[in-house]
């Protein structure tokens, strides 16, 4: 990505916004019900998961697959400048909002990133440079500029872009496209 930006998850430096903000319904991915802006039962007060370790077994694979892309300490740190849930229950409901738009903005950020190992052609790498610099503009981000994102828009524009790039099909694996 040309702006520098780690999509990593550190979950030392997140107020546990994932196991808090999302709901979730009992399936073969979560072990029980869970609504939106409830603390997970697993979450203990220091923000770690008491199943941790346990977590397949007891039914809690879905917490194993998620990623944040390094969404929820951007939100923690640079959108809420370190508040904490726990410390104001009334930021958790803001901070779900939050973090709802920055990790599909991360999202958006490691499937474009990952087309420029493709062989792009001038046009295709100013669109690409273009969507990153709307989608990691290099201002901190802020409750209203994320409230006010056009999420929807930006997100068509890049699968239209990522759909484009179909005739480039192969060129990771030295298969030529099929017509």
């Amino acid at each position: 990505m040309r702006n520098s930006l780690d999509l990593t998850p550190n979950c030392e430096n997140c107020a546990a916004l994932c196991c808090v903000v999302f709901a979730f319904d009992k399936s073969d991915s979560f072990g029980i019900d869970k609504a939106a802006c409830e603390i997970c039962p697993n979450l203990d007060e220091q923000d770690r998961c008491r199943i941790f370790e346990k977590r397949q077994d007891l039914g809690f694979g879905g917490c194993i697959t998620y990623d944040c892309h390094g969404a929820g300490q951007r939100v923690t740190h640079e959108v809420f400048n370190g508040r904490h849930w726990r410390d104001d229950p009334a930021l958790t409901e803001r901070m779900g909002a939050a973090l709802s738009v920055l990790r599909r903005i991360h999202e958006l950020l490691v499937l474009l990133s990952s087309t420029r190992r493709l062989p792009l052609s001038d046009q295709e790498l100013q669109t690409l440079d273009r969507l990153e610099d709307i989608l990691n503009p290099g201002a901190e981000w802020t409750e209203e500029t994320l409230a006010v994102f056009p999420l929807a828009d930006v997100t068509h524009e890049a699968n239209a872009f990522l759909r484009s790039l179909k005739h480039h099909a192969g060129a990771l694996t030295g298969e030529r496209p099929h017509s």
